[in-house]
C-alpha cells in the first residue's frame, strides 16, 4: 500500500460510505439489556444456553465424540487481539467514531456479531427477546454518534409476523434505519417420503423466505417497503451441508457467505419477489461479487435453454419416434438396434413420454415466468437492478463488476464496500481503504468505478429506499447532491 487510508481519502472528491463494519458486543452490557427486556430468568436461561452451545461444546469433546456427533469446528481467534486498540474500537462506538478519519471513512453502518447466532436461535422466546435486547442496546450505545455511524438491527424471521413486529419496533420505537434480516431459516422436515426409513435423511430444510417457503413473506417485504428499509442479508451456512468439518474452521468458513447469499438471491428471483416488489432494494453482504457475476451470467444462458421458447424445444411430445426407431435400427448395432420402443422401463431413455408430459403440464413449466422473465433483458431488471453485493477490500473480483467487460448486456453489478472491521478478516482497521484502493493503483479499476464501490452504490442501496437515510450525517450534502444528479439523469433519459 503506497499511502495510508486517510491520505487516499483526502485525494477523493467523494465521501466513503462503509456498508458493513462490525461491532463486538460486550456481553455483560448485553445481558443487562436482556434483563431489562425479558427479566432475569430469561437472561439466566440465555447464559446457560451459551455455556452449552454447540460452539462451546466442541472444546469439551474427545476426538472420537467429535467424529460420532460430527460437530463442526466453530470459529476461533475471530477478533483483533494483538492490536488492542482495534479490538476496543470494535466494542466502543465513541472510539470508533474518533478513528473514522484515520480509516478514511466518512460514514459507516455497523452490524452486530453475536446477533448472527441470536437470529438463528431455535428457542422462540430466547430468539425474540435476544434480538429485542440486542437492538435496544445498539440504539442506546450509538445514540451519540449518529453523524458518522448507524447500527443495523437484527431482525429474526422465523415467521413473517415475527419479522414484521421487530422491524416495526426498531424503526418506529428505536429510530433505527438499517436492518440485518435473517434470510435463511433452518426448519425441520415434517415427514420422509415413502420408502425412506432413515429420519437422518429428512432432518431439516432451508427456507429462503422467497421460494417454496413455509410462509408467505410478502407482508414482511411490504413492511420493508413501507418503512423504507433495504433488507440486508448476512446469514451463515457454516455447520450445514458439507461445511461440517470437525477439525478445520477454514474449510467450513471460506465461501459460506457467498453460498448463503446465492441461495437467497436465487430464491428472490425464482420466487418472484423481485417481480412483485420491483422497487425493493436487497443487499447480500460479505460474500463478494464473484458468485453474483457467475449466477447472473448463468441465469441469462439457462433462460435461452429452459425459459420461453427454449423450453418448448425440450417438450418430449415433439420427439419423432419413427425417426428415432429408424436411427436406432441403422446405427444401433448388435446391442441397440431394434430396441427402441420395445420397453417402457423407467428413466430418461423411457419411450413413455406422453405420461411424463401430461404430468408436467399440470404444474408450472416455464419456471422463469414467476420471475416475470419474457426476454433475457428482463433478467437485468429482476436480478441486477434489485441486488447489491457487499465486498471486502481485498476481493479481487470487484473490478469485474465495476467494469462490465464480458458480463451479459454490459451490466454493472452493484459491488458495495463493506469493510468488515471488527472481525479477523481485517488485520488493521486503518489499512482497509488503502487495500481497496490498490485495484485503482494496479489499473484493474478506475476512479469512477471506485466511486461507485465506496459511495454511489452504498447511497443507492439505502437512500434509494429512504431518502432521509443520511439526513443529519456529515455526508448529507454530498448525498443530496448525488441524488439530485441521479434524478436529473433519469428525467433526461425518460
Amino acid at each position: 500500500m503506497s499511502a495510508p487510508s486517510a491520505e487516499i481519502r483526502a485525494r477523493l472528491d467523494h465521501p466513503v460510505v462503509d456498508c458493513d463494519g462490525h461491532m463486538i458486543e460486550h456481553m455483560p452490557v448485553f445481558l443487562d439489556f436482556l434483563k431489562q427486556v425479558a427479566g432475569p430468568d430469561l437472561a439466566a436461561r440465555y447464559t446457560e444456553r451459551m455455556r452449552t452451545s454447540r460452539e462451546t461444546m466442541w472444546y469439551t469433546l474427545s476426538e472420537e465424540q467429535l467424529k460420532d456427533y460430527r460437530l463442526q469446528r466453530p470459529p476461533f481467534w475471530a477478533f483483533p487481539s494483538r492490536n488492542t486498540e482495534d479490538r476496543a474500537t470494535a466494542m466502543l462506538p465513541k472510539l470508533l467514531r474518533k478513528r473514522l478519519d484515520e480509516f478514511g471513512f466518512d460514514f459507516s453502518i455497523v452490524y452486530p456479531t453475536y446477533a448472527f447466532f441470536l437470529v438463528d436461535e431455535l428457542d422462540d422466546e430466547l430468539r425474540q427477546a435476544g434480538c429485542r435486547a440486542q437492538n435496544t442496546m445498539m440504539a442506546d450505545i450509538f445514540s451519540d454518534v449518529k453523524d458518522r455511524l448507524t447500527p443495523a438491527a437484527a431482525i429474526p424471521t422465523n415467521t413473517p409476523e415475527e419479522g414484521t413486529a421487530e422491524l416495526e419496533f426498531v424503526v418506529k420505537e428505536l429510530g433505527l434505519k438499517a436492518a440485518m434480516v435473517a434470510n435463511l431459516n433452518f426448519r425441520p422436515i415434517k415427514a420422509g417420503p415413502p420408502g425412506v426409513s432413515d429420519s437422518g435423511e429428512c432432518a431439516y430444510w432451508v427456507d429462503n423466505l422467497a421460494l417454496d417457503s413455509e410462509y408467505d413473506y410478502d407482508p414482511f417485504w411490504q413492511t420493508c417497503m413501507d418503512l423504507g428499509i433495504a433488507p440486508t442479508a448476512h446469514s451463515r451456512v457454516q455447520g450445514h451441508g458439507w461445511r461440517r468439518s470437525i477439525s478445520s474452521y477454514m474449510f467450513n468458513q471460506i465461501g459460506h457467505f457467498a453460498e448463503a447469499g446465492a441461495a437467497f438471491a436465487r430464491g428472490l428471483f425464482f420466487g418472484g419477489v423481485t417481480r412483485r416488489f420491483p422497487d425493493l432494494n436487497f443487499a447480500i453482504l460479505e460474500g463478494g461479487v464473484g458468485w453474483a457475476i457467475t449466477l447472473f451470467a448463468t441465469l441469462v444462458e439457462v433462460y435461452h435453454k429452459r425459459g420461453g421458447e427454449g423450453l418448448r424445444r425440450l417438450d418430449p411430445r415433439t420427439l419423432d419416434h419413427e425417426l428415432m426407431a429408424k436411427l436406432f435400427d441403422e446405427y444401433g448395432g448388435r446391442r441397440l438396434a431394434g430396441t427402441y420402443g420395445s420397453d417402457e422401463r423407467l428413466g430418461y431413455a423411457s419411450t413413455s413420454f406422453a405420461a411424463v408430459a401430461d404430468k408436467a403440464d399440470s404444474r408450472l413449466l416455464d419456471e422463469f415466468s414467476v420471475a416475470g422473465i419474457e426476454k433475457t433483458e428482463d433478467i437485468v431488471t429482476r436480478f441486477a437492478d434489485r441486488l447489491w453485493f457487499g465486498c471486502e477490500a481485498d476481493d479481487v473480483m470487484i473490478p469485474y463488476a465495476l467494469r462490465p467487460d464480458g458480463i451479459p448486456f454490459d451490466t454493472r453489478l452493484k459491488a458495495t464496500f463493506g469493510s468488515d472491521y471488527g472481525h479477523w478478516d481485517v488485520s488493521n482497521m486503518a489499512d482497509v481503504l488503502a487495500e481497496a484502493w490498490e485495484m485503482v493503483e494496479d489499473g484493474r479499476a478506475d476512479e469512477a468505478g471506485f466511486r461507485d464501490f465506496t459511495f454511489a452504490n452504498p447511497v443507492r442501496l439505502h437512500a434509494g429506499m429512504n431518502p432521509n437515510f443520511f439526513k443529519g450525517t456529515i455526508v448529507e450534502d454530498d448525498v443530496d447532491a448525488f441524488l439530485a444528479e441521479e434524478a436529473a439523469a433519469r428525467s433526461a433519459a425518460a
